[in-house]
């Protein structure tokens, strides 16, 4: 099974944050480090006011149900993209991009840094300009995205079972 971890951009709500933290925990996702404006539950050292730190905590985890505790999280501007590939890890987007490959005939490699963005408009065409692979979920209904926690839980199912 691969060494993952999640980066976590520009997401909005505390809901899916939640669902990502559980989600990881039941994959295995070694760290989930989050940027941008993306919301995190309290830390050591937070520099949020209290009453601010402790309504976001518990609205992330009122879907994570404690795996916040489990999955190691940090918490940054920009996204660690250069320090995680100096680390051996594959940038990989899950993303619908025009180069994107189809999750399906995706061969992971041993250690993958899965970037995931935005839940209206993805990941921003500079972050994934940086990206070594972008992958995506065929869509066969009519609607054309899944929601970003969602469609993380089948990158990392398919991830973590390919051959």
């Amino acid at each position: 099974m691969p060494d993952i971890v999640i980066i976590a951009h520009n997401i909005r709500s505390t809901h899916n944050i939640g669902s990502l933290f559980r989600t990881a925990e039941g994959f295995g996702v070694t760290h989930l480090y989050m940027s941008g404006y993306t919301p995190y539950p309290a830390m050591v050292d937070d520099n949020r006011l209290p009453h601010i730190s402790g309504k976001i905590s518990a609205q992330i985890h009122k879907t994570a149900l404690g795996a916040e505790s489990h999955v190691p999280f940090s918490v940054s501007e920009l996204p660690p993209l250069k320090e995680l590939r100096s680390q051996g890890y594959r940038l990989v987007a899950l993303e619908q991009a025009p180069h994107s490959q189809a999750l399906e005939s995706y061969s992971p490699p041993e250690k993958i840094a899965l970037l995931i963005g935005e839940e209206v408009n993805g990941i921003e065409n500079q972050l994934l300009a940086e990206c070594d692979d972008v992958i995506e979920i065929r869509m066969v209904g009519l609607k054309e995205s899944f929601n970003v926690s969602v469609a993380t839980g089948i990158a990392l199912f398919a991830l973590t079972t390919s051959k």
